[in-house]
């Protein structure tokens, strides 16, 4: 790909990536979605976001100096999200915009995100929303999209730090008390209602009333978004009350609408 004027002046680079398209159907962005690199160095990251042939780009590359790289232009559609779903949209790589945040991630002993860079993210998703009129609550993780599949960028993500700035969704967290929990295996109405609010945030789960492997790993992308002080797939009273919170502090026509299976 030759070069391009990059959309945002706070970008220090543009190194084209090979790996990008059209968006289908005419999309227009209306998502930003966050990931980590997960790579032990910024230079074999960068090399698999732009070589010809690996098949996966980003829009964005947030260094940790803080340095911003853009590798596709906003316009096209990236290769960032893979085999993703959200608010029952499965093309999220067309509807969305992709920020790698260089970062080694779990596999590499997952460090602390410095606070230059999050400052570089928070710059950069404000005008991004701006310039795509991307709304608070589709901000979202990687793992939001892909809970089977993906960790990032993580629970060290300072989530709250970003909605203090105007980017995403949040609300404090309900404490973590004892109390009645549903888990893997539960069958009931309240694990119906459980399933039917997380897909109303828009979470891709099933709405069956069984608590079971796709649903605990939902749960846990839940929680490492929004209550990341414990994620073990369990839905407590914190977890719970937290997502129930979410929900009623979303504009009015952003729930997703959801079928319940019966």
């Amino acid at each position: 790909m030759q070069s391009f004027i990059p959309d945002t002046s706070i970008a220090s680079d543009v190194i084209p990536s090979a790996n990008y398209g059209d968006r289908n159907n005419g999309r227009l962005a209306d998502m930003i979605v966050l990931h980590y690199t997960g790579m032990p160095d910024v230079e074999g990251a960068i090399a698999r976001l732009c070589a010809p042939g690996t098949d996966v780009s980003a829009h964005y590359i947030v260094l940790e100096d803080g340095r911003i790289v853009q590798c596709v232009p906003e316009s096209k559609r990236a290769w960032h999200a893979g085999a993703s779903c959200w608010a029952g949209e499965q093309d999220i790589n067309s509807c969305s915009i992709g920020i790698e945040i260089v970062n080694r991630g779990h596999d590499w002993g997952y460090p602390d995100f410095p606070l230059r860079q999050i400052a570089a993210v928070i710059a950069l998703c404000r005008g991004i929303m701006l310039r795509r009129k991307v709304p608070s609550h589709r901000v979202l993780a990687h793992s939001d999209v892909a809970p089977g599949r993906k960790k990032d960028p993580g629970e060290k993500f300072p989530w709250h730090s970003l909605a203090n700035s105007g980017v995403g969704h949040w609300v404090q967290p309900a404490p973590i008390v004892r109390g009645e929990t549903l888990r893997p295996g539960s069958i009931s109405d309240d694990v119906a209602g459980l399933q039917a609010a997380l897909a109303r945030y828009g979470y891709n789960v099933p709405t069956h009333g069984k608590f079971d492997a796709a649903t605990l790993e939902v749960v846990a992308a839940f929680q490492r978004h929004f209550r990341p002080a414990r994620i073990d797939g369990v839905a407590d009273h914190s977890t719970v009350s937290t997502l129930h919170a979410l929900l009623a502090s979303l504009p009015a026509d952003a729930a997703t609408t959801v079928l319940t299976a019966k």
